[in-house]
């Protein structure tokens, strides 16, 4: 397999090598690997949650139950919610002279920049503060290779791309948030 090896585009994934993206975006097979990592990242995230839970035992049953689903579910929402909007507001408003895509191109770019979230199993990690921070910097860096993902499948500069990235980011949490408000 070599240089399409699981582990060797997760490796240029997470270096943010910007030919690795522009790579992805153009491979239509390339979506099945993008899905795994995704779904790995969902995984890492329950895990992590259950383990800290059980080690540290500080939440009650049912709240450790809602942060477990949470951290499972949100990452396949965060991928195909953010990368539609990143889509959207990328192709239209900030779109580059340059600007060609579709919406799985997008989707395939976005999906390896999940692979920073495996940090999220080491959310069971002592002292707990420090199994956060690790976490926290696997977010970060997931942000940062989805900048450098939205920025490869776009086209476009990586002002734009922070751009979209933002608008696509602020307008996904403001539906989630009308879809939470919406039954009250």
């Amino acid at each position: 397999m070599g240089e399409r090896s699981l582990l060797r585009r997760m490796f240029r994934a997470i270096t943010l090598e910007a030919d690795f993206y522009e790579e992805v975006e153009a491979e239509h097979a390339s979506i099945r690997q993008a899905t795994l990592i995704v779904l790995l990242v969902s995984l890492a995230g329950g895990l992590g949650t259950t383990l800290r839970d059980v080690i540290l035992g500080t939440e009650a049953p049912w709240v450790a139950a809602f942060w477990v689903v949470l951290d499972v579910v949100e990452p396949i929402v965060l991928w195909l919610i953010g990368s539609a909007f990143a889509y959207m507001v990328g192709a239209t408003f900030f779109k580059g002279p340059e600007t060609e895509t579709d919406y799985v191109e997008v989707l395939r770019t976005t999906g390896f920049a999940f692979t920073p979230g495996l940090l999220r199993f080491f959310a069971w990690v002592k002292p707990p503060e420090f199994g956060f921070a690790l976490t926290l910097v696997g977010d970060l860096w997931m942000l940062t290779c989805g900048v450098v993902a939205v920025r490869q499948a776009l086209d476009f500069t990586t002002g734009r791309a922070i751009g979209t990235f933002g608008v696509a980011y602020g307008l996904m949490w403001l539906l989630l948030t009308a879809l939470v408000l919406l039954p009250i």
